[in-house]
């Protein structure tokens, strides 16, 4: 049977709450309140009824809850960190990792990783200085070795970095040829770079430590690409050729260095020789002076035909007979000669055994008689 049908017990304008139906307005808290201070009162020793709360349960709450507040303070930093410890939201400390505690509420902690190494990257469109525009980027690795300066010496550290880096790139930039920024004064820029890095964030000290600077590969803008990609072929073909001279040179030039030696050693031996001969020249003709002074025309006659001797052995010889008849004899003596002893050789080649070769030249030229050329046995 519903609480509110007729013949509930007399009382069916009453819910089961016992409130009156005709007030259905929200209940009185006041009263509620008493009545949980009364039952908890009974619990903790007080009277039920007075809602008074003993020294006991007020102990027995406040231990509890001390134990809470003690167990919720633990707390672990993990091998990579550094917790910085803020107490009443000043700095306090900074901790080591392991098992820690603190005072929950009074302190806090804030860990921070000071072994990843971070990375941050700075790149756009940056002005040279022969006012050509280029675009650029860098690589900054980086990592924390100073908690508390991180956190505390500027209002981002990481951002501060990468405004400093952007603003240390355009200047070095703006004071580079294009030509060294694109191709051979990439390492110049890089180094550049990083000095005036850590010049500008030195003053701060951010607690950071700047690990490599990495300058990746800067490009000309899209509208002047092929130009540029001609320009750096040219340069390519220039130490192209510039090596290849440089090992010409180095494959030429110790040859010329051993023909100038040898040319100079020929030249020593040369001036030995001449000088040697020459003294020797000296020494002879002063052995010839007194037998000049003892017989001036004998040895002047000498010297003469042993002059001419070493003279007409090098030169050739041609006799020439016109007296008597109207006709010229002629007789080439340097090409009987040099036939005679290519005679002489191959006879020697041919002859038996016992048989041997003498050469003579018996020429009679207007009762004049010159020596011919015959074969003579061994008999004879």
């Amino acid at each position: 049977m519903a609480w509110n049908e007729p013949g509930n017990g007399g009382n069916k304008d009453r819910d089961p709450w016992q409130n009156n139906n005709k007030n259905q307005g929200p209940p009185d808290l006041d009263e509620v309140f008493k009545k949980l201070s009364g039952k908890f009162g009974g619990v903790f020793g007080g009277k039920g009824g007075g809602g008074d709360v003993s020294t006991f349960g007020i102990m027995i709450v406040v231990v509890i809850g001390l134990l809470i507040w003690g167990v919720s303070g633990f707390y672990t930093i993990k091998e990579a960190e550094r917790g910085v410890v803020l107490r009443f939201g000043g700095y306090h400390e900074t901790v080591l990792p392991g098992l820690q505690w603190n005072p929950k509420f009074i302190d806090r902690v804030i860990p921070v990783d000071v072994n990843t190494i971070r990375s941050l990257r700075g790149k756009g469109s940056m002005l040279t200085a022969d006012e050509n525009v280029v675009e650029v980027e860098m690589d900054v690795q980086y990592k924390v070795v100073d908690p508390k300066q991180y956190l505390f010496s500027v209002t981002n550290a990481d951002d501060s970095l990468s405004q400093a880096l952007d603003s240390a790139l355009r200047y070095v930039v703006g004071h580079t040829q294009m030509n060294n920024v694109l191709t051979t004064g990439r390492d110049v820029v890089r180094k550049d770079t990083w000095n005036k890095l850590e010049e500008i964030t030195g003053p701060y000290n951010m607690g950071l430590q700047v690990i490599d600077v990495n300058f990746l590969p800067a490009r000309p803008p899209v509208e002047v690409k092929d130009a540029f990609d001609d320009a750096i072929a040219a340069q390519e073909d220039e130490e192209r050729f510039i090596r290849e001279a440089e090992a010409y040179e180095r494959e030429k030039e110790p040859t010329a260095r051993g023909q100038v030696k040898r040319i100079e050693q020929e030249a020593i031996a040369y001036k030995e020789q001449v000088t040697l001969q020459a003294q020797g020249e000296v020494a002879r003709f002063e052995a010839l002076l007194p037998q000049y002074r003892a017989a001036p025309e004998v040895t002047r006659e000498r010297l003469y035909i042993e002059t001419m001797q070493s003279v007409l052995s090098n030169t050739s010889k041609v006799l020439l007979d016109s007296q008597g008849s109207n006709s010229m004899m002629y007789l080439p003596l340097d090409k009987i000669m040099q036939q005679s002893k290519q005679t002489k050789s191959t006879e020697s080649m041919t002859l038996p055994s016992g048989v041997s070769s003498t050469y003579n030249t018996d020429v009679t030229i207007n009762e004049t008689p010159v020596r011919g050329t015959r074969i003579r046995s061994g008999r004879e």
